[in-house]
């Protein structure tokens, strides 16, 4: 990989791991109900989740989705239902947790999310088919895949501490209602584009990059 075509990459991989989507709304939840250390977890997890869809993606998951496209559309609505269950829970949050009162993901449920979120399989799947010369698989994937955990780990850290510093805000029941909810609405926001952008397989790197 050309140090240019590295450089887009990495710009590829802030735009699509630094935006607004299913994974930073829930870890400015986490990060304003739980704390930043608390959410610590989730946000590795994340990050090695995402890590290992590009691996999975690069060495051959990506042709069998090209080939059954069914399987990809029903992981979208399986995704978008547990993600729905996901709205509806941090919604219902009433109280800041600091020791007892509910937990954040832990680092597998925060991989394990990774496969049932529509915008990770665009994410991993653009990355691979537009950054990953053809043959060059063995060298290029753990590159493009090393990449995305170094670049995403920060930018989901960066959303945990922005829900970390609201947390003085939010001791009002009332305050930390209404957050919740509308934190819980733009989680079911983020899923419309892409439910609604046909299929993500036949142009990954253009509805990741338009999240």
């Amino acid at each position: 990989m050309t140090p240019g075509l590295l450089l887009a990459y990495v710009l590829f991989c802030f735009a699509t791991a630094g935006t607004p989507g299913p994974n930073n709304m829930m870890l400015l939840a986490s990060g304003a109900n739980f704390g930043f250390r608390r959410t610590v977890l989730h946000i590795l997890g994340i990050s090695c989740g995402l890590g290992v869809m590009v691996l999975a993606m690069g060495f051959g998951l990506g042709g069998v989705f090209r080939a059954y496209p069914v399987l990809h559309e029903a992981l979208r609505w399986i995704g978008a239902a547990y993600m729905l269950w996901l709205a509806w829970k941090i919604g219902t949050s009433t109280k800041i947790s600091d020791k007892d009162l509910g937990r954040p993901m832990t680092f597998l449920q925060a991989a394990a999310f990774q496969w049932v979120n529509p915008k990770a399989w665009a994410m991993a799947l653009g990355a691979v088919t537009t950054y990953a010369p053809e043959g060059g698989g063995w060298t290029i994937v753990p590159l493009l895949a090393g990449t995305f955990m170094l670049v995403g780990a920060p930018c989901s850290a960066a959303w945990a501490g922005f829900g970390q510093g609201l947390r003085p805000f939010l001791d009002r029941p009332a305050v930390l209602r209404t957050f919740n909810i509308t934190m819980a609405v733009l989680l079911v926001a983020s899923l419309y584009p892409l439910l609604t952008e046909g299929k993500p397989v036949a142009e990954p790197a253009r509805i990741a990059l338009a999240r």
